[in-house]
């Protein structure tokens, strides 16, 4: 080891230590500044969410309970022209989702291919001040699911819909361990890096479904 770099790894050393001596971290605050879009009752935020949803250029379905989302996910496949093909998460919710009472749809359980078209996954959480999902990797939500498809499609509880990124990540950590990836979705794939110039689905899917349920049909 050369002495400049024994020199710089002592400061360092040096540095940490003196932090460990001085005590604990500062704990993180309790309470932090909420934009007016992000207060307000549930019914109120997951209006909002749906509202901003929209706008961001999502799609919104609202169902009754988890037995309507394949008839559900088979009319808005019809209306977009998608085929009736689908891969799903391996996600235990999903997965017991009453898929082969809609016989239009064909349902793989398999890895990501390049010939799938539309994944099905669930949302950790939605946001209602800018209409976005929260989606975390893992061996039930394969990160590939969010960010390859033309088409990707989200299950969302309404519960789960709260006013700020800060309320989402709170749900977040209540999981057993943090997972490698989290993913804030807002709104299909776009960008204007290509000569100023907005493209749709350049870094991700071209389409966002979201499946609300919500406990009624609108």
């Amino acid at each position: 080891m050369t002495d400049a770099r024994a020199a710089i790894l002592g400061r360092l050393r040096g540095a940490i230590a003196g932090r460990r001596a001085a005590g604990p971290a500062t704990p993180r605050p309790e309470t932090y500044i909420r934009p007016l879009r992000a207060r307000g009752a549930q019914p109120e935020l997951v209006a909002r969410f749906r509202e901003m949803a929209l706008f961001a250029g999502a799609s919104v379905a609202t169902i009754v309970n988890d037995a309507a989302a394949p008839s559900a996910v088979a009319r808005y496949l019809s209306r977009e022209g998608l085929g009736d093909q689908l891969i799903l998460s391996p996600s235990e919710r999903i997965l017991r989702m009453p898929w082969k009472g809609t016989p239009r749809l064909s349902v793989r359980r398999s890895q990501f291919g390049p010939g799938d078209r539309v994944a099905v996954t669930e949302a950790v959480a939605g946001v209602a001040e800018t209409g976005t999902l929260l989606v975390r990797s893992g061996a039930d939500s394969p990160n590939v699911l969010h960010l390859l498809p033309e088409a990707h499609i989200a299950i969302l509880d309404s519960a789960m819909i709260v006013g700020s990124y800060e309320d989402a990540l709170e749900i977040l950590g209540r999981e057993k361990a943090w997972p490698r990836a989290a993913t804030f979705i807002t709104g299909p794939s776009r960008t204007a890096d290509i000569e100023k110039t907005p493209q749709i689905g350049v870094h991700g899917p071209r389409k966002l479904h979201i499946v609300l349920i919500h406990g009624e049909d609108t």
